[in-house]
């Protein structure tokens, strides 16, 4: 851990708030100044994944709690978004650090173009010595607002900028084989894999109540940067210099798997879903086993109201989705292809048509 160059730092909002729920500034500063510390001298390049956007905008607009309604949240988290990155601002300027503020949704980040883009501004932030602090769109996302307090938004932006580590803070120091509250439950050092946490009874709450992650989440997170050959800790805030230092602290997930590309982890974890396809069982082996693209002849039936771009899942004959993959074509284009060859679509339609419904380098296999 100690040799990691690039990490990604993810920080929720209990980490960062009061009892009351406002922002601390003292707890920001502490975290700052940790992070300012491993940053000088080019010593480490950073990218911090805040929460708090809601959280720092309930008491300026008298909301005692965080509020149930999508509106609500997202009138906070407008008003939030400017308070958190000031005081960010604020304090990385005591270390002479600028601050470049990232709001991402995961339609950013599962098509091409936007990728691409979310990727080169990281890229071009950490090297001109700039501190990205990273956030989902609170205030436009939909079903992505209850993302899991941002801890699996930190495990796609480790991945998104091939990061070397990805340091997840928490109120809790790391994982226990039970209530951490409760005498001779125990830390758990070492995650290798999934069987090492079989025993473990995992509770879904966080302690401040602000965010909407909690331990499951932060585990998840950890899985799915660990499957894409990133190693984790996960442990308390009071211990991130401890995590950036390379010591031992919290809980250390090891990587179990190898890097796949960037965009198809986003597909795979961050994307909605805008209809279905469903496959005949000859193109089902096709897409599974042989990792081909999807072509007409292969669609048996299509559900949704999508457009060419969107994310939409592959189904088996039985509902199973197996994959899930960019589409080339609108919902409503698709019903006069089925059942049909590129061949004769070309023909037929023009050669606008003799394409894959969905390319193999816009799928991922969920099934293999």
């Amino acid at each position: 851990m100690a040799e990691a160059h690039r990490i990604v730092v993810k920080v929720g909002s209990s980490s960062l708030t009061t009892a009351a729920g406002g922002l601390d500034a003292d707890r920001v500063d502490a975290l700052v100044d940790v992070l300012a510390k491993h940053r000088s001298g080019g010593e480490k390049e950073i990218v911090l994944v805040s929460s708090g956007a809601i959280a720092a905008g309930l008491a300026p607009l008298g909301l005692r709690r965080r509020p149930r309604d999508l509106a609500r949240q997202q009138a906070a988290a407008s008003v939030g978004q400017g308070l958190l990155v000031a005081r960010y601002t604020a304090s990385c300027a005591r270390h002479g650090v600028r601050v470049g503020q990232v709001l991402l949704t995961s339609d950013d980040t599962s098509r091409r173009a936007h990728h691409r883009n979310a990727a080169r501004t990281l890229d071009k932030l950490l090297s001109m010595g700039a501190l990205p602090v990273v956030n989902e769109n609170d205030t436009v996302a939909t079903d992505e607002i209850r993302f899991g307090d941002n801890d699996r938004l930190a495990a796609l932006v480790a991945h998104l900028v091939h990061a070397d580590l990805l340091v997840l803070l928490s109120d809790v120091d790391g994982v226990y084989d039970g209530d951490p509250s409760r005498p001779g439950t125990s830390r758990i050092a070492e995650v290798r894999g999934p069987e090492d946490l079989a025993h473990v009874e995992i509770g879904s709450a966080g302690k401040a109540g602000v965010g909407t992650g909690g331990m499951v989440t932060k585990i998840e997170a950890a899985r799915i940067a660990a499957a894409a050959g990133i190693p984790v800790v996960l442990t308390s805030a009071v211990h991130a210099a401890d995590a950036l230092a390379g010591r031992d602290t919290g809980t250390y997930f090891h990587p179990t798997g190898k890097r796949s590309a960037d965009r198809l982890l986003w597909l795979q974890h961050a994307s909605t879903p805008q209809g279905a396809l469903t496959l005949d069982d000859g193109a089902v082996r096709a897409v599974v086993e042989r990792r081909t693209s999807l072509l007409p002849a292969g669609i048996a039936s299509v559900e949704g109201d999508f457009t060419a771009g969107d994310p939409v899942e592959l189904r088996d004959s039985a509902g199973v989705a197996v994959a899930r993959g960019l589409v080339n074509f609108d919902a409503k284009e698709i019903p006069r292809l089925i059942g049909r060859s590129t061949r004769e679509l070309a023909r037929e339609l023009g050669p606008a048509y003799e394409r894959e419904v969905v390319h193999r380098d816009d799928l991922v296999i969920l099934h293999p």
